[in-house]
């Protein structure tokens, strides 16, 4: 319980409530992930069957004509070679059959051949095929289906069946239309059938491959967020080696640890209620064996004196570790409030009140005074104070803090020491276990680091030795 007297078990309590029921507004329509992504599969197959759909069309449009072009070409050829003067009506009947008004056939050094009912017509418009780009072939393909088929075109264009001949006809839209409408709607119904179907078999095979185990890492991520305290609602991975099984697999490894972190808070929290309710009656005891101490030092020798004392010194040790094993156990993450200002400042500070306290160890400085930052100054001072104090506690008469800049900048603190044994180094920054001195809590270092990170910095051991210990601290940003 800490001093508004709220448990760390009902702050739990209280945050899972509030990530259970968060303040949001709510969209007045909500598309699941598999919906959108049956949505966006047809759309995307639409798209591509849209692309493959108009040039389809336009060339559609242009075997129309050169099919044409090319009858013309059979026609006039077979006419030249019967030499014969042709008949009004058989002229007429061929035109008809070949829904031409009008055709010609032009050859190097031959004369024109041309086919041509009663009066020449005045086309609406003439292409030639010949210089067509795609783009004009698309454009034109959709001027005709959306117009109707209502005019007369004469088209031009290199004979299939001789390349140095140049074929011309003057023709009807009314029939190319028709044609191209129809085979416009049977590929249409076409592209429609495969687009569905493709959006469905893709559809199904990522649901089946990803929607679905995301739908049940979902699952388990809020199962868990409802009661962590519950083994059960530990997911269980399955055997998969591709992306999905590694999240299933580090999804439970990361579901186990916190199981085991939040029992041992709860624990934390449960030994913390437990000091905090003995405290007061723990004080009072300390307070009458210190009391009854001095009583036997002013009654008893010089022996006596020198035994009471360091009993005395024994129990004030008790209590101060006491005092910041309570502290930390009912601490949570430090709350930050940053804000630009000068370094070295926030470093002088720190060096200042350390020298009025360890008269013997000199304490330098080296920071430059125009060098700014966004950082939070108590954070920064509680952090550099239990680094340097650790520093002077655990034997340096010498401490210096020196700023490095460049990519990102540091702070290195380094002193004289004797250097930290390799146990104090293998636990240097685990609460009550990263002591190098007797009688030490090992929390001055962790809580350091912890000043540091919530603020984005870090604080590292570079090096350690009977020569002194370099510790560097990344600072913010």
């Amino acid at each position: 319980m800490n001093e508004t007297g709220i448990t760390i078990r009902e702050a739990v309590a209280g945050a899972r409530r509030l990530v259970k029921d968060p303040v949001r507004v709510e969209p007045v329509v909500r598309l699941s992930l598999s919906g959108r992504l049956l949505l966006l599969t047809i759309a995307f197959v639409m798209l591509i069957e849209v692309l493959i759909f108009a040039p389809s069309v336009a060339r559609f449009r242009v075997d129309f004509i050169q099919d044409k072009l090319s009858e013309a070409h059979l026609i006039l050829t077979a006419l030249d070679q019967s030499h014969a003067t042709i008949d009004p009506a058989l002229r007429d009947a061929f035109l008809d059959d070949a829904e031409m008004y009008e055709m010609s056939l032009a050859r190097p050094g031959r004369p024109v051949l041309s086919l041509i009912a009663g009066e020449p017509l005045a086309p609406d418009y003439e292409e030639d095929l010949r210089t067509l780009t795609l783009w004009d072939e698309i454009v034109s393909a959709f001027d005709v289906l959306i117009r109707g088929g209502d005019s007369i075109f004469r088209a031009t264009d290199t004979s299939r069946m001789d390349e140095k001949a140049v074929v011309s006809a003057v023709i009807d839209e009314a029939s190319l239309n028709d044609d191209l409408r129809a085979y416009a709607i049977r590929l249409f119904i076409l592209s429609l059938f495969s687009s569905i179907a493709t959006a469905v078999l893709v559809y199904t095979c990522l649901t089946w491959l990803a929607v679905r185990p995301l739908r049940r890492l979902t699952e388990s991520m809020i199962a868990f967020r409802d009661a962590p305290e519950d083994p059960t609602r530990v997911i269980v991975p399955t055997t998969r080696a591709d992306e999905v099984g590694i999240a299933e697999r580090a999804l439970a490894d990361l579901q186990h640890q916190l199981r085991i972190s939040l029992s041992q808070r709860e624990r934390l929290a449960a030994v913390g209620t437990a000091v905090t309710k003995v405290s007061h009656d723990l004080k009072n005891l300390i307070a009458t064996a210190i009391l009854e101490s001095d009583r036997l030092a002013a009654v008893g020798g010089e022996e006596t004196r020198r035994i009471t004392a360091g009993i005395v010194r024994a129990l004030e040790r008790a209590v101060a570790l006491s005092k910041s094993t309570l502290r930390f156990a009912q601490e949570g993450l430090p709350v930050v409030h940053a804000r630009a200002q000068a370094l070295a400042p926030a470093v002088q500070a720190v060096a200042a009140e350390l020298r009025t306290v360890f008269k013997g160890c000199e304490i330098l400085v080296d920071v430059d005074p125009a060098y700014t930052l966004t950082f939070d100054p108590d954070l920064f001072h509680r952090a550099l104070e239990n680094l340097v104090r650790n520093a002077v506690e655990g034997g340096a008469t010498k401490v210096s803090i020196k700023l490095a800049t460049g990519r990102r900048a540091k702070l290195i603190v380094s002193d004289n020491g004797r250097g930290l044994p390799p146990r104090a180094v293998a636990n240097l920054f685990v609460p009550f276990a990263g002591s190098a001195r007797v009688g030490g809590s090992g929390l001055g270092l962790p809580i350091a680091r912890e000043s540091l990170r919530v603020q984005g910095g870090e604080l590292v051991l570079a090096k350690t030795g009977p020569q002194g210990t370099e510790f560097v601290i990344r600072l913010p940003g």
